[in-house]
């Protein structure tokens, strides 16, 4: 029995096919219309559908290659299921290369959202009720913030069962237990019982070798997991390793930091991080680990404000694994 056509946003995709839709987001000032690309892979077989979203934050880029890749990897006429991708969701911050909508708002702070609210608020909507509300999984990709930079990470509720069995799946080097944050994808996704990772790896405005290749490899790896598709050429999983809670190591004074430690390096408490000081090396100060974990992100700019995040540690993380 032949598999029916998915309609998604006008467009009609039989069945094995790979076609290219839009969302309507906006009109700039000029008149000219603004559209969030999306990509649907409907394949021939029954199974899930999943989404792949990645720049919620439009300086967070990291998604747009992880998703592309992962698109050249899958075989639509094989496929189980049908994966509905949007590479860039923030549209408007991604061409101005900013976090932000141009209301100021953070997209990934607005969701469930409102189809007569903030400019936000209406996107928010528009994503929950054409993507996530018609799928059963999904994948949403991130990178560090405010010039930080993060390991290759996947972040989700691993009380649940079947999160933690995928994000165990994913094969990433880390996997942390994560609560929802109020306005975000993943508590709206949540509330829908949608379950679904967050990726976090490498930092804003940039494509980081080791996290896309990480995003990309673990993707198939979750869809190889769900019985979707078969990725033959993906690596095999080092182990992931799982930890229950986080702690950021902040700037005792204001100065240049100078950092002594590596993403994924293992410290011990009281082990010294790096030193701050002034510019020409005066009122040197150590900083130390206050807990023992793994460097799961740190700050990218040397310059720190007091109290600033220096170094995140993921807490107590399990040994590699399986």
């Amino acid at each position: 029995m032949s598999r029916g056509a998915f309609d998604f946003a006008g467009t009609s995709i039989p069945a094995g096919r790979r076609e290219q839709a839009e969302l309507h987001a906006s009109r700039l000032p000029t008149g000219s219309e603004l559209a969030i690309p999306v990509e649907v892979l409907h394949g021939s077989r029954p199974g899930p559908t999943i989404w792949l979203s990645g720049a919620l934050h439009g300086d967070e880029i990291v998604g747009v290659e992880i998703i592309r890749q992962v698109l050249e990897e899958i075989d639509v006429g094989s496929l189980a299921g049908t994966v509905i991708a949007v590479p860039v969701v923030n549209v408007f911050g991604f061409v101005a290369e900013s976090r932000y909508l141009p209301d100021r708002r953070d997209l990934n702070r607005s969701f469930p959202g409102s189809k007569t609210g903030s400019l936000a608020s209406q996107i928010a909507r528009l994503f929950l009720d054409e993507v996530v509300q018609r799928c059963d999984f999904g994948l949403d990709f991130h990178a560090g913030s405010d010039d930080r930079t993060n390991l290759p990470q996947i972040r989700g509720d691993m009380e649940d069962e079947e999160t933690r069995r995928l994000a165990i799946a994913f094969g990433g080097p880390l996997a942390v237990h994560s609560k929802t944050i109020r306005g975000s994808l993943r508590e709206a996704a949540r509330k829908l019982g949608k379950r679904n990772l967050l990726f976090e790896g490498g930092e804003p405005r940039r494509f980081s070798r080791r996290a896309v290749d990480a995003g990309v490899e673990g993707t198939l790896r979750v869809l190889e997991t769900l019985r979707m598709s078969t990725a033959e050429d993906t690596a095999p999983p080092s182990g992931t390793r799982l930890s229950w809670a986080t702690r950021w190591v902040r700037a005792p004074q204001g100065g240049i930091f100078r950092m002594d430690v590596e993403l994924g390096e293992d410290v011990q408490k009281g082990q010294v991080l790096g030193s701050i000081s002034g510019p020409s090396g005066r009122n040197r100060i150590r900083v130390k680990a206050s807990a023992a974990g793994l460097v799961m992100g740190h700050a990218v700019s040397p310059i720190a404000h007091r109290g600033d995040g220096l170094v995140h540690l993921a807490l107590d993380p399990s040994p590699p694994g399986p």
